[in-house]
């Protein structure tokens, strides 16, 4: 492999790692979504992507590929794209509507009433609340409620809460409270903070457990450990 092509395929893998799974906010590189990635000689690249099931939703499974087919699209220098998901009941519509840059409706004529912004955005809320758990955890006794962003010290966590909310057009600068309503924007009264850190918590542990089923589903549905999960 030349370095040229090497060089292709690393920008396509760091495309795709741009990509995360709507639901669990995760990169599809992290997870073991992406089965192969390629890059040829004369610059065409080829993608197929996998899910831990047969019957993965429609919908999640769409914005995925859409979401990475876009991503390698920015890609400077290459001159064709291949981007597939494999293994899903699914997959041949869904296959045919992203490569012909047609939406969730018109690839799923007659079964889909609605493009999937609406899911899209109630994702990165909960991702936003997620987030903000995180953040928290490492407070040692300091009152969430009264903090700010820039009380914070950075990390990646605070780092990953600001670009969510940024993703929904919420304050997410030095001077803007820790504790927003995802969906208004609006601080967190401190009367509702322990309620809010508490369905924080809770939105965290579950995306977590979720992604710990969807690991181990992708590794005994295609026979990975652990190791092989991330090399496309």
């Amino acid at each position: 492999m030349t370095a040229v092509v090497t060089g292709a395929r690393a920008a396509v893998w760091a495309a795709l790692g741009t990509v995360r799974d709507p639901e669990l906010d995760e990169p599809l590189t992290d997870l073991g979504f992406v089965a192969r990635c390629e890059v040829s000689d004369a610059g065409h690249a080829v993608v197929r992507l996998r899910l831990p099931t047969y019957f993965c939703a429609p919908n999640f499974a769409f914005l995925m590929v859409a979401d990475a087919y876009d991503a390698v699209a920015g890609v400077p220098g290459l001159t064709g794209l291949d981007i597939r998901l494999d293994d899903h009941f699914a997959a041949d519509v869904i296959n045919r509507g992203v490569a012909a840059r047609q939406g969730f409706v018109a690839s799923f004529e007659g079964e889909a009433v609605d493009e999937l912004d609406t899911l899209r955005y109630d994702f990165v809320r909960k991702a936003v609340l997620a987030g903000t758990d995180r953040v928290c955890r490492s407070l040692d006794g300091r009152d969430p409620g009264k903090l700010t962003l820039g009380d914070i010290p950075r990390s990646p966590d605070v780092d990953r809460l600001r670009a969510r909310r940024r993703e929904l057009g919420l304050p997410a600068e030095d001077g803007d409270p820790l504790l927003l309503d995802p969906a208004t924007g609006t601080a967190v009264a401190p009367a509702d903070a322990k309620r809010h850190l508490a369905v924080a918590r809770l939105t965290r542990t579950s995306m977590e457990a979720n992604s710990g089923v969807c690991r181990g589903m992708l590794r005994a549905r295609y026979a990975l450990t652990s190791e092989e999960e991330g090399t496309g």
